[in-house]
């Protein structure tokens, strides 16, 4: 990799990672609070408790999704091992999208298979 591009692309990796990291954090943190506010304070009926569960169960197909993104960026990135590329072709991250994409569809699939 380009050292220039190296320089540009760290700090923008690590402040963002330590960024999402903490609004993930304050996220959870506040959500919690208001729970424990309202249940101290006596405001939760059937009402919020059917909102507190749409919250909690989220989407059951989550650890799916993210299995299959997984998968298949890991299956392109072996593939692009095995081809040979010039180092300004494209095709690497035309290959990572395709397989990326193609984990998204299978996921949806699977989903909509199984929803009907």
């Amino acid at each position: 990799m380009d050292d220039n591009l190296r320089n540009v692309l760290e700090p923008i990796a690590i402040l963002g990672s330590i960024g999402a990291s903490l609004y993930f954090f304050v996220t959870v943190m506040t959500n919690y609070i208001l729970k424990k506010k309202m249940i101290d304070k006596g405001y939760v009926n059937e009402d919020t408790q059917a909102i507190f569960k749409q919250y909690a169960d989220g989407n059951k197909y989550s650890s799916l999704k993210w299995g299959l993104i997984a998968f298949f960026a890991g299956v392109s990135l072996i593939i692009m091992e095995y081809i040979p590329v010039q180092p300004q072709s494209p095709l690497p991250y035309g290959l990572f999208a395709v397989s990326v994409s193609l984990g998204f569809l299978i996921y949806y699939f699977v989903v909509r298979k199984d929803l009907k």
